[in-house]
């Protein structure tokens, strides 16, 4: 109508005619759209329907598999429940059939005790009638023996104490004989046994510790390879022997011997210093005031790191801890020590394994009987600079650097039976002393000259008439003589051991120091057949 309109009124404008164009292929568009929206809508609600029918047929479907599959389960799952429900009523009945059977067996053995209740209390009745008839008894044997013991008092006029006392008189003087007797038998036997058991124990100590025990001597004398050189050390006017000496505190001598220089000194370790010092300077060739004593510090500073380390290493071998820093040291000091040419450090090594191989025989503690070994010559690593013995030094030192246990202690001062012995560990060292130091070979001695230093000692103590015998023991360090009693007293005991010592320190050479000792005693003896 639009259109119609406009061509009535006349000729159109060509923008109008234009915008009438662009209005009517809008609307034109949007019809089509319309009906092709329409179109797919429909399409898409029956595409919908479809899928919601396949969807729930499927969900049928799917539901029906597992309802069977759940109705499988629950069938299996009930048979399985009523087979354990089988078998735990099989076991019910077992168990119950075994518990009629034991109800049965106990009612049999209620029945058998109360059988034996009954006897018993039959016999209980006999018992108490039997006891009333022996108290009965026993009065009337105690009124008879009354009545005996009063006839025998009236008859012997002696009353019960008397006559008991007088026969046991008579008893004690007819067996007094046989009683000595046997006492000397008894201790004839244990001293043959505890002999044989020492021996015995001596030689599995011996056995099971065999080690080397002589030592090579410390340094003494230093070789110069030429003349010249030794000049050079002695210096102008002798200023570098003098200050050699002066930094080492040694003395040195130097005579016509070509190619040697002697160092001499009572401390090992300044000995060892003052050598070692030497032979550094041989080998420098540099000989002057300052040099010496540059040299001498440094193997000062090398002497104390290895007596730190000698003294470390021998507690270490010897398993002994909770050492003091200053019995350590002590302990490395030893390493430089010989006696009679055994080394000392290594000889307190083997007296402490010795003394542990003994106490283990004995039952006694092993690893206090090493401590006790290893420590026993520590006072030989200062004896030179103080007064007294070394154990006495040694028990002393040891005390003040922090051994507390007494064993310890009396084992070090006792040792040498300087002081009296408080515990087991003391003997037990002495004997590992012994056995370190008396062996032959273990000290630079002989055997030769060894056995003839023995035999001398021995031939001594004989010379008076008034000795039956005499034995050395501990090496030659002591001597037991036997004197006859009816022929000598207890002062002339005496008076013979000074003697025999007399004689002994003007007619012998010995290292240290020999013990003579005098017995008197009278041995009575007798034999049964």
């Amino acid at each position: 109508m639009l259109f119609l309109h406009l061509s009535e009124s006349g000729p159109l404008n060509p923008g109008v005619a234009s915008l009438l164009g662009v209005i009517a292929g809008g609307i034109l568009v949007w019809v089509i759209l319309r009906v092709t929206s329409g179109n797919i809508v429909s399409r898409a609600r029956q595409d919908g329907e479809q899928i919601r029918q396949t969807a729930r047929t499927e969900a049928e479907a799917e539901r029906q598999r597992i309802e069977l599959e759940a109705e499988k389960r629950i069938a299996a799952r009930r048979e399985e429940l009523d087979q354990e429900l089988a078998a735990l009523l099989a076991d019910v009945k077992k168990d119950q059939a075994r518990l009629e059977k034991r109800e049965d067996t106990l009612d049999q053995k209620l029945e058998k005790i109360n059988e034996t209740e009954r006897r018993l209390e039959k016999r209980e009745s006999r018992i108490r009638k039997l006891e009333e008839a022996a108290e009965a008894r026993e009065q009337e044997l105690t009124a008879e023996i009354a009545r005996i013991r009063a006839r025998l008092e009236s008859l012997s006029g002696l009353s019960v104490e008397e006559a008991k006392a007088q026969f046991l008189d008579e008893i004690r003087i007819e067996y007094a004989h046989d009683g000595a007797v046997r006492a000397q038998r008894i201790i004839e036997e244990a001293e043959l046994q505890a002999r044989t058991r020492s021996r015995e124990i001596t030689l599995q100590a011996i056995q099971r510790y065999a080690a080397e025990h002589v030592a090579d001597s410390t340094v003494r004398s230093v070789k110069i390879p030429s003349d010249d050189l030794k000049g050079r050390i002695i210096g102008r006017e002798g200023r570098n022997i003098r200050t050699l000496e002066k930094a080492t505190g040694v003395d040195i001598l130097v005579d016509d011997t070509p190619g040697v220089i002697a160092v001499s000194c009572f401390d090992p370790i300044r000995r060892q210093i003052a050598a070692e010092s030497l032979q550094r300077l041989v080998a420098d060739g540099r000989v002057h005031p300052s040099r010496i004593e540059e040299i001498v510090e440094s193997v000062r500073k090398d002497m104390a790191e290895r007596i730190i380390k000698a003294g470390n290493e021998a507690a270490l071998e010897a398993n002994v801890r909770g050492l003091h820093p200053k019995v350590v040291e002590a302990l490395g000091k030893l390493h430089f020590r010989t006696s009679y040419g055994q080394n000392v450090l290594r000889h307190s090594i083997e007296v402490a394994y010795l003394s542990q191989i003994i106490a283990d025989q004995l039952g006694l503690k092993g690893d206090l009987a090493r401590r006790c070994g290893l420590l026993h010559d520590i006072g030989k690593a200062m004896d030179h600079e103080m007064e007294g013995g070394h154990p006495a030094i040694g028990m002393e030192f040891a005390a003040r650097h922090g051994e507390k246990s007494d064993v310890v202690l009396n084992a070090i001062g006792g040792h040498h039976g300087d002081i009296v012995s408080t515990s087991p560990y003391t003997p037990i060292v002495m004997a590992a002393d012994a056995i370190s130091g008396a062996r032959p070979g273990a000290r630079r001695e002989s055997m030769e000259m060894y056995i003839k230093r023995l035999e001398q000692l021995e031939a001594i103590a004989r010379e008076s008439r008034l000795v039956t015998e005499a034995h050395a023991f501990q090496a030659g360090r002591e001597v037991r003589v036997i004197i006859d009693a009816q022929r000598c007293t207890d002062a002339d005991a005496f008076a013979l051991s000074e003697e025999i010592a007399k004689k002994v320190s003007d007619e012998m050479t010995f290292p240290g120091e020999i013990k003579v000792t005098v017995l008197r005693e009278v041995r009575a003896e007798a034999v049964a057949r």
